[in-house]
């Protein structure tokens, strides 16, 4: 027999029976592992969709018991808002500059290998250890000039969690850019601080555009370390040293409450927040696949 008719030939009945007892294991345990997570998504969608009105994105809260009024979360929405963009302004340049010593400058050396270990550590901490960790330095603290729950707090806590998240995953983008580009830059008469920006970052901007994304996805979603900095409120965010609502905290609060209409809106805002944390990862993947 030729090689090309042992190609071709069909396999026996045994292998057959033997590929598709394999597929179907593989297919059995893959819907076992999306079962809890299509179960949480058709409960919160169950639970959530039919209170979802334009109000609710409009509105502040209303009284508890209170049933003639359309109740909704703005505020929530407006803080959450408020407490990532502020932990983003500060993670994000950081965490790239950090990412550039230790891709370009520091690379193999003892201090680049310390800063290392401690942002891998430091991306594994529990969030309520971060939580506690902010409440200690700022909320109870006079250092910077004032103590209490706030925004700043709460902005704090999240740009200690979004910071190793950024400077992993920009390190990697980088790592990942041709060295003859880099050759080439020098070549054409180029330092070393102009090929990293110039022309480095650029060439890596899709990947960490998507690690920063799927940070502030992260942060997005996190409810230990705001209950212990921004604590909660029904109110407009008017200043950033005052108690801030968010979205993950009325969560947390709503879905314990005695009032039916408030368990409601939990699963609401349960819903929305879903949907930010969605929508952000999906532009992660759009920026990946574009590139």
């Amino acid at each position: 027999m030729t090689l090309e008719q042992q190609l071709t030939r069909p396999l026996s009945l045994d292998r057959r029976i033997f590929s598709y007892f394999m597929s179907a294991i593989a297919v059995l345990f893959t819907g076992l592992a999306l079962l809890p997570l299509l179960s949480v998504l058709f409960e919160i969608l169950r639970q959530g969709l039919p209170n979802l009105k334009w109000e609710v994105f409009t509105n502040l809260p209303a009284p508890a018991g209170d049933t003639s009024v359309v109740g909704g979360f703005a505020n929530a929405i407006q803080g959450t808002v408020l407490m990532v963009s502020m932990a983003a302004l500060f993670s994000v340049p950081f965490g790239i500059a950090i990412a550039v010593y230790l891709s370009e400058i520091g690379k193999s050396g003892a201090i680049a290998q310390t800063v290392r270990f401690v942002l891998s550590i430091l991306s594994a901490v529990p969030s309520i250890v971060v939580g506690v960790f902010a409440y200690a330095v700022i909320v109870l603290s006079t250092i910077f000039g004032y103590r209490g729950f706030s925004a700043l707090a709460g902005s704090f806590a999240l740009a200690v969690i979004m910071l190793p998240i950024v400077v992993l995953s920009t390190e990697e983008a980088l790592k990942l850019v041709p060295k003859h580009q880099r050759l080439a830059s020098a070549a054409l008469g180029a330092n070393s601080m102009q090929t990293v920006f110039k022309i480095v970052l650029k060439a890596a901007l899709p990947s960490i555009t998507t690690g920063v994304l799927l940070a502030i996805a992260r942060a997005s979603g996190e409810t230990a370390p705001l209950i212990f900095t921004a604590l909660f409120s029904q109110t407009w965010v008017e200043q950033i040293l005052n108690p801030t609502p968010s979205l993950s905290v009325m969560i947390y609060n709503y879905s314990s409450s005695a009032f039916p209409e408030q368990t409601q809106m939990a699963w609401t805002a349960s819903l929305v927040l879903l949907g930010l944390v969605t929508i952000t990862n999906l532009l992660s993947r759009l920026i990946t696949q574009k590139r």
